[in-house]
């Protein structure tokens, strides 16, 4: 299904990385710009810029509702895009607290998932997600077969199997640059091309 023939996808690009200029933050222009090329919209997150708090408190963590405007603007947006893109460093095989702290007061009940009235909190969750796609990038200093080999997959746990397949997203791309302390402009520019199609590729194909 070709969604720029049929209907503009709007997407949300998350980006977590305290440092301007990384190459977290050229991948996710080059994500935003190739969305843009397509004709769709793009809302590119940098959760350090926006000063996003991770912490969620004991009223919220009870009510599962937020008294900041940022979480709930972050909770609209992600109930209604059409596809999500997760920008990150690999750090002890996670991401940054900033971004974990973002799913933990956004992808939250009655906005990411419910569980059936005959089933509440006895089963599998319900997705209520409209996205049908997400694509991760991550960098990190590790090569993705080291990584693999001693860890398995630990990124593509959390984020596909443990967050977005529960919660209705039906297609999942990971694509892992490393290691970067050393990587040449030429190797950058690869690894920046390969993200603007994976952009393409995988939300013309959800």
């Amino acid at each position: 299904m070709t969604y720029l023939a049929e209907k503009p996808m709007n997407l949300s690009i998350l980006l977590a990385h305290p440092r301007p200029g990384s190459l977290c933050h050229q991948l996710a222009r080059a994500a935003a710009d190739a969305a843009c090329a397509q004709g769709w919209t793009a809302a590119l997150h940098d959760l350090y810029a926006e000063r996003f708090d991770p912490v969620m408190g004991d009223a919220e963590a009870a009510s599962r509702r937020s008294d900041d405007p940022l979480v709930e603007r972050h909770c609209a947006e992600v109930a209604t895009a059409d596809g999500i893109v997760i920008v990150h460093p690999n750090w002890w095989s996670g991401p940054p607290a900033i971004l974990k702290g973002w799913c933990d007061r956004v992808m939250r009940p009655g906005v990411a998932y419910t569980f059936s009235e005959l089933d509440a909190n006895k089963g599998a969750p319900v997705g209520l997600l409209r996205a049908r796609a997400v694509l991760a990038l991550h960098t990190g200093s590790m090569p993705r077969a080291v990584e693999e080999k001693r860890l398995g997959n630990p990124l593509e746990l959390l984020w596909h199997k443990a967050l977005f397949a529960p919660c209705g997203v039906t297609s999942f791309r990971q694509l892992s640059f490393a290691p970067v302390a050393n990587a040449t402009p030429e190797q950058c520019d690869l690894w920046l091309a390969q993200t603007r199609e994976a952009v393409r590729g995988l939300f013309l194909s959800a």
